[in-house]
């Protein structure tokens, strides 16, 4: 069953996508505004594992993809990596399209995920969405440092080489989100850029003026 873009975009009226690139500060200003406002926070990545134990390997194949321990994982690739990193992303968004529609009839939905442009272009309008990026030449080291994130760190830590691991990690994510990083700079949709001098306070507040909050 295929769904037109207008049909998508009238059932998400009442959802407001924080998007962008790993590290950019997605799940932290979600969660801000969603406390200041009274908001509901649905966060794709804490509903992978719900959507894994349903997901299909006919239809889902990488959502359903095994893998013995953190060398098996890690030992693929870059490209492979990447390759699988992306397939994941767009085998969940069925999912959770179904999820954000049942989620948001009565009541605003802060939705933390990972668009890209064009997805984007089929799902919302733009005053509906912001990206939170930052630069992706090296991602790991914030990545693994991050409290949510501490079990990816574990497992990443239990590699028999860690930094190999941590190179193709970080090689798999540039891949991914430098194409993607030029293309949100060069888009018309509102975004901004995290660096040393950003704050938590003053993105918030730049959101919610773009969100008209």
């Amino acid at each position: 069953m295929i769904f037109q873009d207008n049909v998508f975009k009238e059932y998400l009226k009442n959802v407001y996508f924080i998007t962008g690139t790993p590290c950019g500060g997605k799940t932290t200003i979600s969660r801000m505004l969603a406390k200041k406002h009274g908001f509901v926070v649905y966060d794709v990545d804490e509903q992978f594992s719900i959507h894994q134990k349903i997901a299909d390997s006919e239809f889902q194949p990488s959502m359903t993809r095994r893998f013995k321990n953190a060398d098996e994982f890690f030992g693929r690739s870059v490209e492979e990596y990447a390759k699988w990193l992306i397939d994941n992303t767009r085998e969940q968004l069925d999912f959770v399209l179904l999820d954000l529609i049942r989620l948001s009839q009565n009541q605003i939905v802060l939705c933390d995920c990972h668009l890209t442009v064009e997805e984007a272009d089929k799902l919302t309008d733009a005053s509906r969405v912001v990206f939170l990026i930052k630069n992706p030449a090296n991602l790991i080291e914030d990545y693994c440092n991050r409290s949510d994130h501490q079990d990816f760190s574990d497992f990443i830590s239990s590699s028999t080489n860690v930094e190999n691991a941590k190179s193709t990690c970080n090689g798999a994510l540039r891949n991914i989100n430098t194409e993607s990083y030029k293309k949100i700079k060069n888009s018309h949709y509102f975004w901004l850029e995290r660096n040393e001098y950003s704050t938590v306070e003053e993105t918030v507040y730049k959101v919610e003026r773009h969100f008209q909050w």
